[in-house]
């Protein structure tokens, strides 16, 4: 993607203040700004675990979330972002590369390591998926509104792929169809509905677009919320080594990735540490979810889950301190 045509995706907007720091306060800005929202982690984390938040109240709001709040934040962001073949099409082939990257790491350990076919159609999701309210949350954080729009758009072209590896995966093993998964699932529908719109240049009218907006502000707190609410640490016995390896390969080798892919497509400075943030996510709670409703090991699913929440509140900020100001 040329300078000029980052320019077009976002026209009025000037490099975020994070980005500007100096080279002794950096580091520390960095760390301060990841900061908050891993405290939203630890908050889910307390109310479920020390202040008598019942499970059944986290697993309705994260149905809540999963199924409206969520959905209604990724349709508003891809239908108000300004999407054109011309300055969309890199950021497009960079994402697909970082998710095919991850797929394919992730099922390596089937010839390394030999698990059983449960364990690893269970855990290979977790190589490659990706927790978007913390990325939201973070690339606001890290550069406002204008790193919101690229983390959507990233997000907007990942979410169908990454679904569609996760699904058939599980569904090769349950005997699932995949088709059908995909047609209910609400952030693949809500992804082709926002780029259909978006594409075709419909608006929604104020009140609706004032609807969805408050819908989506609450979605990222409460996602966050029930990310730390489901956080568990039983269930990984006997998966020692599946659970490190895709660890290692979402946390290390995907981030490095994403490095290799922007450096290789000249993607602007902005983009290319949006990808980066993108690549070095965590895995999505719902990974847990869809490993529950196909018939996989859940439990292995949150012990890794829970794990890469916890190490990514290290490894977050090494990327992108090690990524360096632009």
């Amino acid at each position: 993607m040329s300078e000029n045509s980052s320019k077009r995706l976002h026209p009025h907007s000037a490099p975020s203040p994070v980005w500007r720091q100096t080279k002794t306060t950096f580091p520390m800005s960095v760390a301060l700004l990841v900061f908050p929202d891993f405290m939203l982690v630890a908050l889910g984390w307390a109310l479920r675990h020390k202040l008598g938040f019942s499970r059944e109240f986290f697993a309705g709001t994260e149905r809540l979330v999963y199924f409206v709040l969520f959905p209604a934040l990724l349709f508003q962001s891809i239908l108000r972002t300004p999407i054109t073949a011309g300055n969309a099409a890199l950021l497009l082939q960079a994402t697909a590369a970082v998710i095919t990257a991850g797929v394919a790491m992730a099922w390596l350990a089937g010839l390394v390591l030999r698990p059983s076919s449960l364990g690893l159609a269970s855990s290979a999701q977790c190589g490659y998926r990706f927790n978007t309210y913390i990325g939201l949350a973070l690339s606001a954080s890290l550069a406002g509104a204008q790193g919101q729009t690229v983390m959507a758009l990233i997000v907007g072209f990942a979410v169908p792929m990454a679904n569609l590896a996760a699904v058939y995966g599980l569904a090769r093993h349950s005997g699932g169809n995949l088709l059908r998964e995909l047609a209910r699932n609400p952030l693949v529908i809500s992804t082709v509905l926002g780029l259909a719109c978006n594409l075709a240049g419909l608006q929604l009218p104020g009140p609706v677009d004032t609807v969805l907006a408050r819908l989506g502000a609450a979605a990222i707190a409460l996602g966050i919320l029930c990310v730390g609410a489901s956080l568990a640490w039983e269930g990984g016995k006997g998966y020692g080594s599946l659970i490190a390896w895709m660890l290692a390969v979402k946390l290390v080798a995907l981030p490095a990735v994403a490095l290799l892919v922007a450096h290789l497509l000249d993607l602007p400075p902005l983009e290319a540490r949006m990808l980066l943030l993108f690549a070095a996510l965590p895995t999505a709670s719902a990974a847990y979810v869809l490993a529950m409703r196909m018939g996989g090991d859940g439990r292995m699913v949150a012990v890794l889950i829970s794990l890469g929440t916890l190490f990514s509140a290290v490894t977050i900020p090494m990327w992108l301190l090690l990524a360096g100001r632009p």
